[in-house]
């Protein structure tokens, strides 16, 4: 998955530097798990594809499984939404996003993404590591709400609700990934996510 730019204050030079640097060393690991395999692939190999040091990748991934771990779909998915009306109900601010330019970033993203979603849900080491990146997603959407409805991000109803969203989003990837990414990934969102909005009735 690629790093992506939002609509804020453009980068200066150096921090256009470093985003390339980082999106070189996630692009040629990719093609390197794609061809060798997730266990298979070094840092050293990953360093020498980017041509960078491996000093330098651990600058910017503190660990391999960082390369598939660490993503930039939160802060963009919270632009987002940010972008909508204050009082457009999170689940709809969300579907409205994923038409427009997340939704483009999803489909740019396909083939890293379903790469890196199957390395989520199947190497042990991943996933273990994946479980501390889903509880920040989780403090992050906590936050959105919380800026939307005028409540404290620790608000129990607002953690649950964050928490609800986030396990929709896992679940979804994970019957994407199951699929083999044949399916649309926004689509799956914008059929499933209202089930949150009408609530458990079943």
């Amino acid at each position: 998955m690629t790093t992506h730019e939002t609509s804020a204050a453009p980068l200066g030079l150096r921090e256009r530097k470093k985003k390339q640097t980082r999106e070189r060393i996630r692009r040629e690991a990719y093609r390197l798990f794609a061809e060798h395999g997730y266990e298979a692939t070094t840092v050293d190999q990953i360093a020498d594809a980017a041509e960078v040091s491996s000093s330098t990748f651990f600058r910017y991934f503190p660990a391999k499984e960082d390369v598939v771990i660490q993503d930039e779909y939160d802060p963009a998915l919270a632009e987002a939404v940010r972008s909508r009306p204050a009082d457009e109900p999170i689940v709809d601010a969300i579907l409205a996003s994923l038409s427009g330019s997340l939704g483009a970033m999803l489909a740019e993203d396909r083939e890293d993404l379903l790469l890196r979603s199957r390395l989520t849900f199947t190497d042990p080491a991943i996933r273990a590591a994946n479980v501390v990146e889903q509880e920040r997603s989780e403090r992050a959407m906590a936050e959105v709400i919380a800026e939307r409805t005028g409540r404290d991000a620790t608000d129990l109803e607002i953690r649950c609700a964050a928490a609800a969203l986030i396990a929709v989003f896992t679940t979804l990837v994970r019957h994407w990934v199951e699929g083999d990414g044949k399916e649309d990934l926004a689509a799956l969102y914008a059929q499933h996510l209202p089930l949150l909005t009408r609530g458990l009735d079943f």
